[in-house]
């Protein structure tokens, strides 16, 4: 048995992290004194103490406790559940801990929804995939959603020492281990206490003379810290804290963010985000960035890992450090929303490729006037439909190269825009 089992806690109180959900007063730590348990899904990361968690509240339910893994699970399994209900064995009721239910089809997840809702069965989920896109809508909300987070560096130097210490209590060795292995640990394992207590082990089993430090340490730490799946919900939230990261001028914490998507080795995704964000972040304010950035992305898909990283960090600077604007981007998107919705209508008779008029025509002639032979090559004609000819979609930004271009066109225009 894994270490991250041998010594899993019994009670809350041992329980490292979720202090937002556990710790005095929380919330789910008042839903497991009131001794009343609802259906809840536990959503998380793995390894940040979900199924310790729903394990205490099986224990102290006093109720028929059945485990299920969404992984291998199948329909005769909930069905030999169910079965049990209105049943001896049933009697004080019917606990269910459906680890992984992201992995259970919609089917299998229908067929609890009968026992749920009546109290028939309690259910307590977890999943690592956001509730809201895998699981069955009719049973979450019937559902508490409770959400773990990566535990701190310094909640897991709680569960780092005290591995080293259940470790040479089985072996009656004595462990020399530096702070500075134990900081490692804790901090490279992106808030996983299982994989922390794996490192923990697998040190204790390396150690020479029982000593443990930071090159060891080093050696045997699961490189795990970014929490990276390029189809999983983290490769979304990564992008999107590098976008408002950017879009927030905050270029260390753009690096940060890029840095984790490279040593994902995911530059496809990265050079693709950061393309969008010269477009639609930056735009007008600095439109060079938009070239500039599409060089940056060229040069690195050109020169591949580990040397796509230094045009690319140019990107990310370049954009968290450039004057903002959206104003093309809302300009378009309203335009947008106006022809989605029908808004439209006939083309100017100026505008058609059309030399010829109809019969039936009150007004012959195009009439279409061309900018290039009239000073400042303009003049004044109109270009939208009749039914929206006075509508409006840009606006001027309140940077530098958008208020030299409003200045140049009301002089121009003759008219403040």
């Amino acid at each position: 048995m894994p270490l991250a089992d041998r010594i899993r806690p019994t009670t809350l109180e041992d329980v490292v992290g979720q202090s937002h959900l556990i710790g005095k007063n929380k919330p789910l730590a008042r839903v497991i004194e009131s001794g009343k348990i609802p259906n809840m899904i536990f959503y998380g990361p793995s390894g940040v103490g979900k199924t310790t968690i729903a394990r205490i509240i099986a224990e102290k339910a006093n109720m028929r406790l059945h485990k299920l893994n969404g992984t291998s699970a199948s329909t005769a399994d909930i069905k030999s559940i169910v079965s049990e209900i209105g049943t001896f064995y049933g009697s004080s009721g019917i606990l269910l801990y459906l680890d992984e239910i992201q992995y259970l089809n919609k089917k299998q997840q229908q067929s609890l929804l009968e026992y749920i809702e009546d109290g028939s069965i309690t259910l307590i989920a977890s999943t690592t995939e956001n509730p809201y896109f895998y699981i069955y809508n009719a049973i979450l909300s019937r559902s508490t959603v409770f959400e773990f987070t990566p535990v701190s560096p310094e909640e897991l130097e709680k569960a780092v020492r005290r591995g080293f210490s259940e470790i040479a209590k089985e072996n009656g060795t004595e462990y020399s281990v530096s702070d500075e292995a134990v900081s490692y640990i804790c901090h490279g394992c992106g808030g996983d206490v299982r994989k922390s207590l794996n490192t923990v082990e697998l040190c204790a089993l390396s150690a020479v003379d029982g000593r443990v430090d930071l090159e060891l340490a080093k050696e045997l730490t699961q490189r795990s810290n970014m929490r990276y799946d390029r189809d999983g919900d983290q490769h979304y939230d990564l992008l999107s804290a590098l976008q408002k990261s950017i879009r927030g001028s905050d270029e260390n914490a753009a690096l940060h963010y890029a840095a984790r998507l490279v040593a994902a080795g995911d530059i496809i995704s990265l050079s693709r985000r950061l393309l969008v964000i010269a477009a639609e972040d930056i735009g007008l304010a600095y439109p060079q960035a938009i070239p500039i950035v599409k060089a940056c992305v060229d040069s690195a898909m050109q020169l591949g890992l580990p040397e796509a990283r230094i045009p690319l960090g140019d990107a990310v600077v370049l954009l968290a450090t450039a004057p903002k604007s959206n104003s093309a981007h809302i300009a378009f998107d309203a335009a947008l929303a106006d022809v989605e919705n029908g808004v439209t209508g006939e083309f100017p008779r100026n505008l058609q490729n059309v030399h010829y008029d109809g019969a039936d025509a009150e007004v012959k002639g195009q009439h279409y006037l061309y900018p290039h032979d009239y000073p400042n090559h303009y003049v004044e004609q109109q270009y939208l439909p009749d039914s929206i000819k006075d509508k409006v979609y840009y606006t001027f930004g309140d940077n530098k190269f958008e208020r030299a271009s409003k200045e140049y066109w009301v002089k121009i225009k003759g008219t403040k825009k």
